[in-house]
């Protein structure tokens, strides 16, 4: 039996690469978590609250009720000092007055998220924001 070494390397390949799930932080199209990350900020009600993006825009140029999210991995890696991003993203999602952006009035996101989303819920909208650079 003659086997092709490409075929098998490229099936090698996508196998570990499906088995190590993950983000993919460098494409347009998140994968793993922060893909369920993306469809969970997507949602208009998240809960009894409104969601993420009713007050979140995608957009760069559009402000709404808070800040928007393009960007925000570049941006959350600085904002305070010694904090990772990922840190940062996750505290401002559970402790919303943690970090209150320049320009916007704290009280506004609802303070209720970590009771409303489940850890790995949490963990994948921070693993969607992470792929925002």
């Amino acid at each position: 039996m003659r086997v092709n070494r490409v075929a098998v390397a490229a099936l090698s390949m996508a196998v570990l690469l499906t088995a190590c799930g993950g983000t993919d932080t460098s494409g347009p199209e998140p994968t793993g978590a922060a893909r369920s990350g993306e469809e969970l900020f997507s949602q208009r009600i998240l809960g009894s609250n409104a969601g993420c993006i009713t007050c979140h825009s995608p957009d760069p140029d559009t402000r709404l009720v808070g800040p928007s999210i393009a960007g925000v991995a570049a941006r959350a890696g600085s904002r305070v000092p010694g904090l990772r991003a990922e840190d940062y993203l996750r505290q401002s999602i559970v402790e919303p007055s943690a970090f209150v952006v320049d320009g916007f009035e704290d009280g506004k996101m609802p303070a209720d998220w970590e009771e409303m989303l489940t850890p790995e819920e949490v963990e994948a909208l921070v693993a969607y924001l992470l792929t925002l650079q």
